[in-house]
């Protein structure tokens, strides 16, 4: 097996909201701020405002335009490297934002055979009606969903000035949920180096 220690795992963290003044960027940072205490795992940002992604697909058999060709390839090239991800997302009407869904389907391979966490933030759900949905759409991509994850109730509240969370509880919750991303990143990318999968 793979030592993350000389190898660490390469993790994509996708950030879901496109909306103006969301909040998804401070849990982002907080989030690089606890894989930056480890040294089993890289992360990349995907901030979907960065990098957006072509909203109309073309009929089957054609061809994408140069224009959305480009955009794709600022994209799926870092989804692909990925061995695997966190999408933080908060709710929308009882599921996600439809920019996630977007970056989801434009992609398919990518998520084979890898691992899935979750970061979640709203209201009194804190984004965990998003999460159950994002588990069945991701199970019909072949991925592997993390059982635990972290969910921000009423977000508004729960960060400080310096936007880190002021519940400790927080850091020990995404703790948890990283060793688990760990464990199956390693045990995933082993699988795949000895037999490539197939859908």
């Amino acid at each position: 097996m793979s030592d993350l220690n000389d190898n660490p795992l390469q993790v994509a963290a996708l950030v879901g909201s496109t909306r103006d003044g969301r909040f998804g960027p401070v849990v982002a940072n907080w989030l690089l701020g606890q894989i930056a205490q480890r040294k089993d795992m890289d992360v990349d940002v995907v901030d979907l405002v960065e990098t957006p992604l072509p909203t109309v697909m073309p009929a089957f058999g054609q061809q994408l335009s140069d224009e959305d060709m480009g955009l794709l390839g600022a994209v799926a090239p870092r989804l692909d490297a990925a061995d695997a991800f966190v999408i933080i997302t908060p709710e929308y009407n009882h599921s996600y934002p439809a920019a996630l869904k977007n970056a989801i389907d434009w992609h398919n391979p990518q998520w084979h055979a890898k691992p899935v966490g979750f970061i979640s933030y709203g209201g009194i759900s804190g984004g965990l009606r998003a999460v159950e949905h994002l588990r069945g759409v991701l199970a019909e991509l072949h991925a592997v969903t993390i059982r635990n994850s972290v969910s921000f109730h009423n977000y508004g509240d729960k960060f400080g000035p310096d936007g880190k969370p002021l519940d400790p509880e927080c850091d020990i919750a995404a703790k948890a949920l990283l060793d688990q991303l760990a464990w199956w990143g390693q045990a995933l990318r082993d699988a795949r180096a000895a037999r490539p999968y197939t859908a």
